[in-house]
């Protein structure tokens, strides 16, 4: 049996509403539970439209078709007034994944504001974004989430020492191929679990990958005696590309692909033993900007 980390990221209020509650139903016909990662503050996604000035980024939505992928809704929310609180007005909505027995993590309070103003922020002012999401999503679960993944795997040193604050079990903020412990200022922090496998928006469209042949290019990139951690969007696999997420489920039980919470990759180790490694930025073809990757042994 083949173990895959299955991640859920939910960004949006439209991911919320609709996808999180159509993924809970799926995972539970298919007897597979994941870990859920909760935007709970203002979305304000729309304002990523300001990027199209960049190449890379209008590149990345043309190639997605972004409109029929995230719909409108998302693609204007917050852009000229302020976004929904997602964890006040769906807040039943958040609890589903919990009530199922899954995993629930702090994505983040503002997506698009950490995502896009990370290097920006003062250490009070990242603060206050983890503070505000944290309290939030506790207060919707009625308990303390136990981990995290940053918002658009940005992630810097400055924000691995505040996530101390909040006693995660473990973070999930960066792509790379190994279980490890980040090492900051010759501190060695809370674990990392790193994503290993490429999302359905970093590579549809591109070097003759379509929904037709996706799900074999996808399932082709799990291999066993490595670690293989799998993202997916409320937006995207919940909503626009439920019924192709669904063979892709189909598909997998046929192969003996067990997908588990990321958390349970983590127990089938000792923390302590976990290799340090040093954090760093790297670009992502099929992305636009930098994306946080582990780096060397530290």
């Amino acid at each position: 049996m083949l173990q895959v980390g299955l991640r859920v990221d939910v960004d949006t209020y439209r991911g919320t509403r609709l996808g999180v509650p159509v993924l809970v139903d799926l995972f539970d016909r298919f007897d597979i539970r994941a870990s859920f990662f909760m935007t709970v503050g203002p979305d304000n996604m729309g304002r990523h439209l300001w990027r199209l000035l960049k190449p890379q980024f209008l590149l990345k939505m043309l190639r997605s078709n972004a409109a029929s992928l995230y719909g409108w809704d998302i693609l204007l929310r917050g852009t000229f007034w302020p976004g929904p609180k997602i964890g006040a007005r769906l807040a039943d909505v958040v609890r589903l994944p919990q009530r199922a027995g899954h995993e629930v993590g702090l994505h983040a309070w503002d997506h698009h504001s950490w995502q896009i103003h990370i290097d920006h922020y003062s250490p009070e002012q990242m603060r206050e974004q983890l503070r505000k999401g944290f309290d939030a999503l506790s207060e919707i679960l009625g308990a303390a989430p136990r981990c995290s993944a940053a918002a658009g795997w940005r992630c810097n040193q400055q924000a691995l020492l505040l996530k101390e604050l909040f006693h995660f079990h473990y973070n999930s903020d960066c792509r790379g191929t190994d279980l490890f412990r980040p090492v900051v200022d010759g501190h060695t922090l809370t674990p990392q679990i790193p994503v290993t496998l490429p999302t359905y928006d970093e590579v549809i469209g591109g070097n003759g990958i379509s929904d037709a042949n996706y799900n074999d290019y996808i399932l082709g990139q799990f291999k066993p005696d490595r670690l293989n951690v799998y993202t997916i969007h409320a937006e995207v696999e919940g909503v626009a590309r439920r019924e192709l997420f669904e063979k892709l489920l189909k598909q997998a039980r046929e192969r003996n692909i067990a997908f588990v919470p990321l958390g349970e990759l983590l127990n089938q180790h000792t923390a302590a033993t976990l290799p340090g490694a040093t954090l760093r930025k790297q670009a992502l073809p099929g992305r636009e900007g930098w994306l946080a990757w582990q780096g060397e042994a530290a």
